[in-house]
């Protein structure tokens, strides 16, 4: 027997893909579909987290070897086709609320905004030993579970367009509505609509390639400056995690331990059972076999980020292209992973689409206060909190105990600036309405407890 066939017989044994309806060419097709239509992540997380003062290199090297790192140990421990990298969402929340300093922000600096994730990421692996995650979930209404990730969804999206130049700063309102005559803003509303022909017409990695055409443009305009500097490669962020302003900040850093717990929580167990379903792997039981592993892995992978230094991974939902393409087993798996190594030698041309316009644009230096811009990336921030908002259509609008919570989470997420004012006000707003209603066993009574903590921290710590 040819080492090739001895090779892909063993693999057929391990992974068995012809017992699943799939074949090599299949798994290796749908894992580079999976990373075409995600790869968008590792221009996205290392300008995002740049924002808090870590060094843009660092967190791309981090983020390429952490999701390749977790979509391995996806592959090999669930053998499920699931692609992980750092979430859309949970880094917004690491950099614009848990490391901001702004109004709404909890000030803590990146090093122990990585304890933080590290913390979170062992209780979850700890729950996926135990198998209690399903139990906290039940916890949490249905109303703040189809509210919150949208509302995050329309702060991602507002990020994006600021940082496009589509929405400015004013005096008056605080926020207006920018110019379209300037260059920024054009190319923003030309990578807009770029991914969205594109996605459109199912054409995989429009993301990815609407930053790089919208980056190349912006080069050939003189928008998007050349950096002068050669780029170097950097592992500052490294095994970096502080844990002495968790205890001096204690109150803020258990908020915001449970946040990030949670949210990972909601992204995890929606993402499987949606792939899950897609794939055919969940059947008329309604359970995912081997689920213990895949949050395990799950899990684990945000351990690594956070050792690495970038922030949440989690399983994303663009695995749905790779199962699509065919792709049923762990190898997809194992094929996207690689690519997120392929792509740490492109760090060069990354980094020129991550670059800061914001000085040029406002005629101020490097080091002056400015407004961010990153038209080649905020196209992609505008698409994705888009498409987060689809669980806004099982909200019951109608009953306003539901409809109520569901509108203040999104409404002072978005307007407040505050992840985590909106989550909590969402939670206060369901513990008083439900028993105001005489509907106060609808609630789990643990949930109770969480919405007074909630209130207390306001009466007491702010």
């Amino acid at each position: 027997m040819h080492a090739p066939k001895r090779f892909r017989t063993r693999l057929d044994a391990f992974f068995g893909i012809r017992a699943s309806g799939s074949t090599v060419r299949r798994e290796i097709g749908g894992g580079l579909t999976t990373f075409a239509t995600m790869s968008y992540i590792v221009f996205v997380q290392p300008t995002v987290l740049s924002t808090t003062g870590m060094d843009f290199g660092s967190v791309l090297i981090a983020t390429c070897l952490a999701s390749a790192i977790a979509c391995v140990m996806m592959g090999l421990l669930a053998r499920y086709p699931f692609a992980l990298a750092p979430g859309m969402g949970e880094n917004f929340l690491f950099a614009f609320v848990l490391c901001s300093t702004f109004a709404g922000g909890m000030g803590f600096s990146w090093q122990a905004g990585l304890m933080i994730v590290l913390i979170a990421a062992v209780l979850f692996m700890l729950l996926s030993i135990f198998r209690t995650r399903e139990k906290i979930l039940q916890i949490i209404p249905d109303c703040l579970k189809n509210a919150i990730g949208p509302a995050i969804g329309l702060f991602i999206a507002f990020v994006g367009l600021q940082w496009g130049g589509i929405v400015v700063s004013s005096p008056a309102t605080m926020v207006k509505l920018g110019s379209f005559h300037t260059a920024p803003a054009l190319l923003t509303v030309f990578g807009v609509f770029l991914i969205a022909v594109m996605t459109a017409r199912r054409i995989p990695g429009g993301i990815l390639i609407a930053i790089l055409a919208t980056g190349l443009l912006g080069a050939l305009t003189k928008t998007i400056p050349i950096p002068q500097e050669s780029y170097r490669v950097s592992f500052s962020t490294f095994f970096q995690l502080d844990a002495s302003e968790l205890i001096e900040k204690w109150d803020k850093a258990l908020v915001a331990i449970a946040l990030f717990f949670f949210l990972a929580l909601f992204d995890s167990i929606g993402t499987f059972v949606g792939l899950g379903k897609q794939a055919g792997f969940i059947k008329q039981d309604e359970q995912l076999p081997r689920a213990g592993q895949a949050f395990f892995a799950d899990a684990t992978a945000s351990f690594f980020g956070a050792l690495f230094g970038t922030s949440t991974l989690t399983t994303y939902i663009e695995s749905a292209t790779g199962i699509a393409a065919g792709a049923r087993t762990g190898l997809a798996a194992l094929v996207t992973g690689a690519c997120f190594l392929v792509a740490i030698p492109f760090a060069p041309l990354i980094h020129i689409a991550g670059q800061d316009i914001g000085p040029a644009f406002y005629g101020v230096s490097a080091a002056s206060p400015h407004v961010a811009m990153y038209p080649a990336v905020a196209p992609a921030l505008i698409f994705v909190g888009f498409m987060m908002m689809a669980p806004l259509r099982r909200v019951l609008w109608e009953d306003v105990t539901e409809s109520l919570p569901a509108f203040l989470t999104i409404a002072l997420m978005v307007f407040g600036y505050g992840i985590t004012e909106g989550i909590a006000c969402g939670c206060i707003a369901v513990a008083v309405l439900k028993p105001a209603a005489g509907r106060a066993r609808e609630i789990h009574p643990a949930f109770y407890f969480v919405a007074l903590t909630l209130l207390v921290r306001y009466a007491f710590l702010m």
